[in-house]
């Protein structure tokens, strides 16, 4: 290829990359938006602790379940065409969303629109991987990491201001024309692809969809439970143990399918594949279980605004937007450890640390600065960590190889969100119970009825802040045990082959 032919084709791929980040920054800023509204929304559609969470974790399911698939339509039937749908279908169910009348209908609009999700999700990385030579992709995954830098600043910030001026609903509704700009942009600059045939295993889907869902609805409604029988027939433990062994079908069912697995495990014998994948799952835990009891703590126990309380997260989203272009440009250099397990170590570390100080009178100050050593670290690690799982893929196995990363990240968020549900309960009903038995018996009734939304009274402030700190150690464990996981990457020797890009053109 000419330097005049490489240039017009990194044109195209700019321009392709460009447009569609437009929906990955939306589907983002969706997840983060929300968090800054669950207070609220629990105050408007009367919701519980539990309830409220669903919101969140129904769309991450929903996110998670279908990525393998939706990779692959995105080789059978074209990235674009897949993107297209994914953005009609989040744009009209965001618009669903937020003219839900209860929780009940919110939860189900959520599932919807994170099948849009799903379907958006795996083509940018597909995008990459097949416009962007070898050498090129460290700049594009940047641009990536800084959009998700982005999102992060925007969505909880424009989720405070919504809230504040509109209205939970309007963290919805912003949504929609944000949709219809990047269906234009899509249409205008995202080029057709060669599409490669593909055979799709919904005995695969049924599997992992089922068996997640138990694990999940196990372990967020364990405290409801109190971690026994549901009914005569069923229990919370139960649940998780049918769960398992229903994942552990999957996985042999992966194995000796015969045809072409939903899991294609032969992408596994790469090792650094296989621990990117690791550490991604447990960012993805880390970075959702994060974001509302952070947000509970400043708006109910600190009695700051919504928008307010986005402001005290700013910091992470700001650092990281300006660090994850720098790491990008040098990822293709480095060993991704020089990145990696630092970058880890700063974001878990902060996160144990907000748990560790959390109190009713913490100074605020702190907490900012712990915020940015938070977006130091996820700009040190979510760059070099795509690169590392990406990077030898081949073009046959770009959809598969984008689909299995994002999976694995949005399977982390699912089971993240799960446990911080069950962490605040458990250990806000400790605390509380230990202040007295009276406050106890009287917050837990109104808790359970959704009042959380509301400031918690002045003198179990500091039961609520010990709580709260406690279940944040669960994501900040999560994010130093990635720094553990990256320990295992192989030390990159040569540059890997670079595939010759598909003749593509705009339309």
């Amino acid at each position: 290829m000419t330097p005049e032919q490489e240039a017009q084709q990194l044109k195209i791929a700019w321009g392709a990359l460009f447009a569609m980040v437009i929906g990955f920054f939306i589907i983002l800023v969706d997840s983060t938006i929300v968090s800054t509204a669950m207070p609220a929304i629990m105050r408007g559609l009367n919701a519980s602790i539990t309830d409220v969470v669903w919101v969140n974790s129904a769309y991450l399911l929903a996110i998670a379940v279908p990525l393998l698939i939706t990779g692959r339509l995105g080789d059978r039937f074209g990235p674009k065409n897949i993107f297209l749908i994914g953005v009609v279908v989040f744009t009209l169910t965001s618009l669903w969303c937020g003219l839900a009348p209860n929780i009940e209908t919110l939860i189900v609009a959520r599932v919807f629109q994170g099948l849009g999700a799903s379907l958006m999700m795996p083509q940018s990385m597909t995008v990459i991987t097949r416009l962007f030579p070898p050498h090129r992709r460290g700049a594009a995954m940047g641009l990536w990491g800084a959009v998700a830098g982005i999102a992060t600043l925007v969505g909880p910030l424009a989720g405070g201001f919504l809230v504040d001026t509109m209205g939970w609903e309007w963290v919805f509704f912003v949504n929609v024309p944000v949709g219809l700009i990047c269906i234009w942009r899509v249409m205008a600059k995202v080029p057709r692809f060669e599409v490669h045939s593909h055979s799709f295993d919904w005995l695969g889907v049924a599997l992992s969809g089922i068996a997640m869902f138990l694990i999940v609805f196990g372990i967020q409604e364990g405290n409801t439970y109190n971690w026994g029988a549901i009914n005569e027939w069923v229990s919370v433990p139960g649940l998780i143990i049918c769960g398992v062994v229903i994942f552990i079908a999957f996985i042999l069912w992966q194995r000796f399918n015969k045809a072409e697995p939903l899991l294609p495990l032969k992408l596994f014998t790469d090792w650094n594949f296989s621990f990117a994948n690791g550490a991604i799952a447990l960012m993805g835990v880390a970075i959702t279980a994060f974001a509302f009891p952070i947000m509970l703590y400043l708006q109910s126990v600190r009695g700051l605004t919504p928008t307010q309380s986005a402001f005290m997260i700013a910091p992470m989203a700001v650092m990281s937007l300006i660090m994850a272009p720098l790491v990008g440009k040098v990822s293709n250099k480095v060993d991704a450890r020089v990145f990696a397990v630092p970058g880890f170590l700063l974001f878990g570390g902060a996160i144990c640390a907000y748990g560790l100080i959390l109190r009713a009178d913490t100074p605020l100050w702190i907490l900012l600065i712990l915020s940015a050593l938070m977006g130091i670290g996820s700009a040190a690690v979510f760059p070099t960590v795509s690169m590392t799982a990406t990077r030898d893929l081949g073009q046959s196995n770009a959809g598969a190889g984008s689909g299995i990363y994002n999976t694995t990240r949005q399977l982390g968020a699912v089971l993240g969100s799960a446990l911080i549900a069950s962490a605040m309960e458990a250990r806000i009903a400790q605390e509380v119970a230990n202040t007295t038995e009276g406050a106890s018996a009287a917050v837990s009734g109104g808790f359970s009825e959704g009042s959380m939304g509301q400031a918690v009274p002045e003198f179990l402030h500091g039961a609520f802040s010990a709580g709260l700190g406690q279940s944040l150690l669960v994501p900040g464990i999560a994010g130093l045990l990635g720094a553990v996981v990256c320990l295992f990457f192989k030390k990159r020797i040569d540059s890997p082959p670079a595939h010759t890009a598909a003749q593509n053109t705009p339309e």
